[in-house]
């Protein structure tokens, strides 16, 4: 048997009184050390903002990713000189967004756009996402606003245009010379100034016209780019009809070639009006005769200068006439002219025309029972005759030609033809 070892006697009280724990082991030295604390620190910091910062990207991804509220696509404009926060409550007042102005500025910080938002008018896409609206304003691509400026127009006309263009912005300095304008249909943000509209309408036309002038017709009477513009513009308002402008463009050329005077009723009304660019009732009789730089009916040649702003087209056709002998062209009574040679064979279109416009009102017009019988228009014969359409107040003739008895053949004031020529006035 193996020895116990001897059990040695305790008192009472020694037997009530709790056994000695060891004491616990002594901290390191190393583990007391500064350095390990701090790092132990950082390291802890660390941890909890990687969790806090994959939160943040996590959540933060999920309100850039997430559609918008938009129903339907949305034009926003934002203001010039708006700031972030500025802009962030327009675009939730607009409903193009449904995050506060600092989860919008919190998403332009993540995108590092803070200093790429433009200004302007923005079209928003459908449900479009908030990364999706950040991108639309930082690619600054704005709308784009078609604006048409038609064929035959003055300057001021076009100025009063763009002056009633709500989508432009300031005032026009100096009304431009005629004929340097281009009409086509442009294209322009929003706040665009009305001078750099003109600016841009002037380079088009400069360009334009060099393009036309470098490959026009050798055998052309004008002599110079603006002379071309000139007689670009009295096409223009003769006629607004593609397939006749050339051949409008040789019946004034054929007779600049023969000094027979062009006798374009487009120039007369410019010599009365100017710039206004219309005449608001018929021409009258006295007009007709009455000295003006503009009325080719009084003045050889072309007028001083563009009586409008033609298009690319009449300037192509002033650069590029058809090959014809016509001088003469009349309504027709379906919106185009007959064309002629001769001066008889004009006379008897005028006829037609009239015979036409006889027809159309007895198949409009009842006549009153009270009603006086018509009048004819007549009048003393004109010696001088016209490119376009002779005037009521009596026939014309070439110079080398004894006059034609009296009529009343029908007279045209404007680009466009029509079935009922306005009536001359006395």
């Amino acid at each position: 048997m193996s020895e116990r070892p001897p059990i040695s006697p305790r008192s009472p009280r020694a037997a009530l009184e709790p056994e000695q724990v060891p004491p616990p082991p002594k901290r390191s030295e190393r583990a007391r050390n500064p350095f390990v604390v701090v790092g132990n620190a950082i390291i802890t910091i660390l941890i909890i903002l990687m969790i806090g910062a994959g939160t943040t990207y996590y959540y933060g991804r999920q309100m850039l990713e997430t559609p918008g509220p938009l129903r339907e696509d949305k034009i926003v404009n934002i203001p010039t000189r708006a700031g972030k926060a500025d802009i962030a409550d327009t675009l939730l007042r607009e409903g193009v967004i449904n995050v506060g102005r600092w989860a919008f500025i919190g998403g332009v910080f993540a995108l590092k756009a803070s200093s790429d938002l433009k200004p302007g008018e923005y079209s928003f896409q459908k449900n479009a996402s908030l990364r999706d609206v950040i991108a639309t304003i930082v690619e600054g691509k704005v709308v784009q606003h078609a604006v048409t400026v038609p064929e035959g127009l003055t300057s001021e006309q076009i100025v009063a245009r763009l002056i009633d263009n709500d989508i432009f912005a300031g005032s026009v300095r100096e009304m431009p010379r005629e004929g340097t304008l281009l009409p086509e249909t442009y294209k322009f943000p929003r706040g665009t100034t009305r001078e750099q509209v003109i600016h841009r309408l002037q380079q088009s036309q400069k360009r334009v016209l060099a393009e036309i002038w470098e490959r026009r017709n050798p055998d052309v009477l004008v002599k110079s780019p603006e002379q071309l513009i000139t007689l670009a513009s009295i096409i223009e308002k003769e006629t607004g009809r593609a397939d006749e402008r050339s051949r409008v463009a040789a019946v004034f050329t054929n007779r600049l070639r023969q000094r027979i005077k062009l006798q374009s009723d487009p120039t007369i009304i410019y010599g009365l009006v100017g710039g206004k660019g219309t005449l608001g009732r018929p021409i009258k009789r006295s007009e007709i005769t009455q000295p003006s730089p503009y009325n080719t009916y009084v003045i050889e040649g072309l007028p001083p200068g563009p009586i409008a702003n033609p298009g690319r087209a009449s300037l192509e056709a002033a650069a590029n006439p058809a090959r014809t002998r016509d001088l003469f062209f009349v309504a027709d009574g379906t919106g185009g002219h007959a064309f002629t040679e001769t001066y008889d064979q004009h006379q008897k279109n005028v006829a037609k025309l009239r015979a036409l416009e006889k027809q159309i009102q007895n198949d409009t017009v009842e006549p009153s029972e009270d009603a006086p019988p018509p009048t004819s228009a007549g009048g003393p014969a004109d010696t001088n005759p016209t490119a376009t359409t002779p005037r009521p107040a009596g026939p014309k003739k070439p110079p080398a030609r004894p006059a034609a008895p009296a009529t009343a053949p029908a007279r045209q004031g404007a680009a466009q033809s029509t079935t009922t020529p306005p009536v001359v006035q006395r």
